[in-house]
């Protein structure tokens, strides 16, 4: 990886519990600040339902290793062009100047994908 393919804005986002009332539910908020990534799809694939169509997609985004990506885990999650991906995995490269973190997410018809 190259630093000139950092060519995406992505927002990281990290959950909360939080008591609504009646239960403790999922509230996920920005953590942090964008970071530039790069960007690669990997699969995709639709399935078809009684409800209608359903599409995944899983894609890896390379960053810049720093303190704050290196205290990511799989419970956050990244957030690029209005569609949130869960975390899969995340990984060094090289010699820790870049980090992968692969992802995965159910995109909509309306979702943009790149």
């Amino acid at each position: 990886m190259r630093a000139g393919s950092l060519d995406r804005s992505i927002q990281f986002q990290r959950f909360t519990m939080e008591d609504d009332g009646l239960a403790s539910v999922k509230n996920w908020a920005d953590h942090g600040t964008p970071v530039l990534a790069s960007k690669v799809d990997l699969k995709d694939w639709e399935l078809l339902r009684a409800d209608g169509v359903s599409a995944s997609l899983t894609s890896r985004f390379g960053v810049r290793s720093t303190v704050f990506t290196r205290d990511l885990t799989p419970k956050d999650a990244v957030k690029y062009r209005g569609v949130s991906y869960q975390i899969f995995g995340i990984k060094e490269l090289g010699r820790n100047d870049f980090l992968e973190i692969t992802v995965g997410a159910e995109v909509s018809n309306g979702s943009e994908q790149d």
